[in-house]
């Protein structure tokens, strides 16, 4: 396996979680910093939790990332993060939580492999050890010195009736030389044995661990943070704590969750198969049926793809069957298995089974290289009871069979997990590939399709909002009832219906009871939620005679038809939403303009002058006072400032201890920690060497100095480094696009034009009617993002209304941030989204022109002035195809004089 290119979403997440770890040096508290982290990427500044048990101002925060989406390899590379931007150190403790010892064991395997991507990202952090617990009972001082050292451990090993807990706090000869030479700091933050006199200081891990201030990663943070457990941890005096879940716990013990990914982003991004496609049917034989004719389809289509070139690909059936229950005849796992040989002519070779007796999975493991992936592989079904073995993943498993209903939670949660994943993490060429399948023994579709998006939400990490759209009927007759999966957007009228004589009601089941009510005084029955065939019949029986039975019969058909209207978007629709982008001639070549580093600029360092500001100064005299022990009570704005990592630094610096490198050894290290890949090493190496020169010149600033505070060095260099690129990124940006003869090399062309995709937008908060409730009939999806101010929400009322008027096809509410779902504009520093983009009537079955909106408050309207240079640029290279207004004051005729 080797290193893959972080996708879009994955980036952003590793960039919050940069931002934050640089917030928390920036401001008073880790606290402040959360808020003002969730603030600036977000738009409104999410409230700080902090852990119980642990420090108040103890840095800690939540990634909240669906199944699917890559929480290990987020947390592999965020090692890197930790030791540069938190702890300012070369080397750390990670002390990393799984919930299983089978997770245990394939973390371990994966961190270990060095042709793991795991591995390679964790690499990033510069020397690397991984082991487990036991291991780590034994660790020499030389390996905590000289790695960052990877502690992979369950969260029950800390539970003190567990022996494995027991041990971390048991004295150990082979940890003795851990405790030599210690400062009398450092000696008075070890945990004791004994009482008075006999208090004694034991050679344990857990001392080990208290004076390397171990930054925990807890992966599947959701069930662990009530328990004691987690809570012992704090006995280790953690740097920091990161959970990774798709299920944050957001009531009882909130998290702090500081990027939030959406399953929209992940299917923008082609990690997840979406929608999953629902079949219900009574008749278990027939289900499993209908399963595997889909299998054969959809490995047709994978073997027409692999004859153009495609990856192989198997599709796999995961089926669950019910358990065997004594004097009870049930769909077990001998009884399926029969049927697909018996019945279906399946051979016993494509079959295997996986339950609490049978290792079926396990032998193909071992017998197949790439295991059920494996092209010798012949397995095509998996048969399970209650759970597959965790950590168990292949991409291949499209299709899920239930042959009971989805009320065994946990068991649907991770077969639904396991077919959610996109092979190879990419789109194949059939739609029908990059979907995934449910087939459920059932007589209810409506309740079965309730119950899988319960699942979704539960299990794997989906939000309520965005789960409507996820779950699709496979018939049309089905989808009628799922009225759910409308997203509100239906409206269903009573039927009512005169009967000769009142029905029975209290013999009626509660579930089709509360779908009708009785008129005494009119003896008529009303239907004010749609019946299935089934409950018309439970329904029928509780009248008498014929002739009400049939107008029961009548009207409940009536009530799952003609009495259903359905509101469906323009994206519900098929309409297509295509916006031109901007593109650049590059030697010749179209190219999309994404990255302002796709401008030729002369980027060289030599003419600026390489010395530290007075800024920088002031920075590295602040951080010397922390690194000392000493305290800053309070900032520049009257905040008090928290003590937890000025204390941090000192407790680091002791126990790594700062290495004795001369000048070029040290200019040598900072130049290779610098990540600036558009300068040649020796442009980067000369002005690193004069700043570092012209820094120890200075009083004050020694060679020690300098190696004890090399990260902060590090971090001033490349924030110095970066404003003088952003300087001459600009000035190529104003040159290319505004300069003489632009047209020649800037395009807005139909080769690159952003598509807004059906099931792809994923609004990091919805509107929540803040502003004021408006029916939006015109907006391109059912989700609507949130809206940054009254106005802005205002200006979404007039292009609905517009749009009713016939003036406006339909309109979206652009997103900010939210790549592979939001139309941007580049700029030299950084993009820009329009508020909202309007497709303009066509004519002659062509599309109009494009309108994109953008409202500015008049406080914000002066520094808007380069959106309206790049907005107008936009749409002036379009030939018509584009327009741009940016409106302020509520001036909506400005917005009405661009739609003739």
């Amino acid at each position: 396996m080797t290193a893959f290119a972080a996708k879009t979403y994955q980036q952003q997440v590793l960039e919050s979680v940069e931002a934050y770890f640089k917030a928390c040096h920036e401001l008073p508290s880790a606290s402040i910093a959360f808020t003002a982290t969730t603030e600036r990427l977000w738009g409104r500044g999410n409230p700080y939790n902090p852990l119980a048990g642990f420090p108040a101002d103890m840095p800690y925060f939540c990634l909240r990332v669906p199944t699917g989406g890559g929480k290990t390899w987020l947390a592999a590379k965020s090692v890197a993060l930790v030791n540069t931007h938190l702890l300012r150190s070369e080397h750390c403790v990670v002390l990393w939580l799984v919930p299983s010892k089978p997770i245990r064991e394939q973390t371990i395997k994966a961190l270990k492999d060095r042709n793991h991507p795991y591995h390679i990202a964790l690499r990033e952090a510069g020397p690397i050890t991984v082991m487990d617990l036991d291991e780590a009972k034994s660790v020499t001082r030389a390996t905590l010195d000289t790695s960052t050292t990877v502690i992979v451990a369950t969260r029950q090993a800390f539970q003190v009736e567990e022996e494995e807990c027991r041990k971390v706090y048991q004295s150990s000869g082979a940890l003795m030389h851990h405790f030599d030479n210690l400062s009398p700091e450092q000696r008075g933050a070890l945990l004791c044995d004994g009482e008075g006199g006999e208090r004694t200081v034991p050679y344990s891990l857990a001392n080990v661990l208290r004076l390397r201030r171990p930054f925990v990663v807890v992966d599947e943070a959701h069930n662990s943070r009530t328990e004691l457990a987690f809570d012992m941890l704090a006995r280790f005096r953690p740097s920091g704590v990161m959970e990774l879940t798709a299920t944050p716990d957001m009531e009882r013990t909130p998290s702090n969750v500081l990027h939030s990914v959406s399953a929209a982003e992940l299917k923008a991004e082609e990690m997840i198969k979406l929608p999953v496609v629902l079949e219900t049917e009574p008749n278990w034989q027939q289900c499993l049926a209908d399963a595997i004719g889909r299998r054969e389809a959809l490995q047709q289509l994978a073997d027409e793809e692999r004859r153009g070139g495609a990856a192989y690909l198997r599709p796999l059936v995961l089926i669950q069957s019910e358990p065997r229950r004594a004097g009870v005849e049930t769909l077990d796992f001998e009884r399926v298995r029969n049927e697909l040989i018996t019945n279906h002519g399946i051979p016993p070779a494509e079959i295997v089974v996986a339950t609490g007796e049978e290792k079926g999975l396990e032998q193909i493991d071992v017998g197949f290289r790439l295991g059920i992936a494996d092209p010798a592989c012949p397995v095509k079904f998996v048969i399970t009871q209650k759970a597959l073995a965790e950590g168990w993943d292949c991409p291949f498993a499209y299709i899920l069979v239930s042959m009971a209903s989805l009320s065994s939670a946990t068991a649907v949660e991770q077969l639904l997990g396991r077919v959610l994943r996109q092979p190879g993490a990419s789109h194949r060429q059939a739609k029908a590939l990059n979907q995934s399948y449910a087939f459920v023994v059932s007589r209810n579709f409506a309740e079965t399709a309730g119950a899988l998006r319960d699942r979704l939400v539960a299990g794997a990490g989906f939000e309520r909002r965005e789960v409507a759209d996820f779950v699709t009927a496979a018939r049309a007759e089905q989808s009628r009832l799922d009225l759910e999966g409308y997203g509100g957007r239906v409206v269903v009228k009573p039927v009512v219906v005169p009967l000769s004589e009142r029905p029975n009601l209290k013999s009626v089941p509660k579930a089709v009871r509360d779908k009708v009510s009785w008129d005494g005084k009119l003896n008529t029955l009303t239907i004010s939620t749609p019946l299935t065939e089934d409950e018309a019949e439970v329904l029928k029986a509780s009248v008498s005679s014929e002739s009400a039975a049939q107008a029961i019969v009548e009207a409940a058909e009536v009530s799952r038809t003609t009495a259903i209207e359905f509101f469906q978007t323009p994206a519900e629709l098929g309409e297509r939403f295509r916006v031109p982008q901007l593109a650049l001639r590059v030697q010749g070549e179209l190219q999309l303009f994404d990255d302002p580093e796709v401008l030729e600029y002369p980027w060289e360092l030599s003419p600026y002058d390489a010395a530290p500001s007075a800024d920088d100064l002031s920075v590295l005299g602040a951080g010397l006072k922390v690194s000392e022990g000493g305290e800053i009570d309070v900032d520049g704005s009257g905040h008090v400032v928290s003590r937890f990592l000025p204390e941090l630094q000192r407790d680091l610096g002791l126990v790594y201890q700062p290495e004795h490198w001369d000048a070029l050894r040290l200019a040598t290290w900072l130049c290779r920690n610098l990540p600036e890949p558009s300068l040649t090493h020796a442009s980067k190496q000369a002005f690193v060497a004069a700043w570092l020169a012209d820094l120890l010149s200075r009083d004050g600033f020694s060679l020690a100095r300098a190696n004890l505070q090399k990260f902060l060095l590090r971090n001033l260099l490349e924030a110095r480094i970066r404003a003088l690129r952003k300087q001459a990124v600009g000035k190529a940006f104003q040159q290319t696009l505004f300069g003489e003869a632009a047209a020649s090399r800037v395009v807005v062309s139909d080769q690159y034009a952003f598509e807004f995709h059906t099931q792809a937008y994923a609004p990091s908060r919805d509107y929540d009617g803040r502003f004021g409730v408006f029916d939006f009939r015109q907006h391109f999806y059912g989700r609507i993002g949130d809206f940054d101010s009254k106005e802005e929400f205002e200006c979404a009322c007039q292009l609905d209304m517009l749009a009713l008027q016939g003036r406006i096809q339909f309109w979206v509410r652009n997103l900010v941030r939210r790549e592979g779902c939001a139309f941007f504009l580049q700029k030299a520093d950084g993009r820009f989204y329009p508020d909202f983009l309007c497709q303009l009537p066509g004519v002659d079955g062509q599309p109009g022109p494009v309108l994109a909106v953008e409202y500015k408050g008049a406080d914000r309207w002066n520094a808007a002035e380069d959106d309206r240079l790049i907005g107008g640029l936009w749409a002036n290279l379009s030939d018509g195809r584009c327009r741009f207004v940016m409106v302020r004051d509520k001036r909506w005729d400005w917005i009405e004089g661009l739609l003739t």
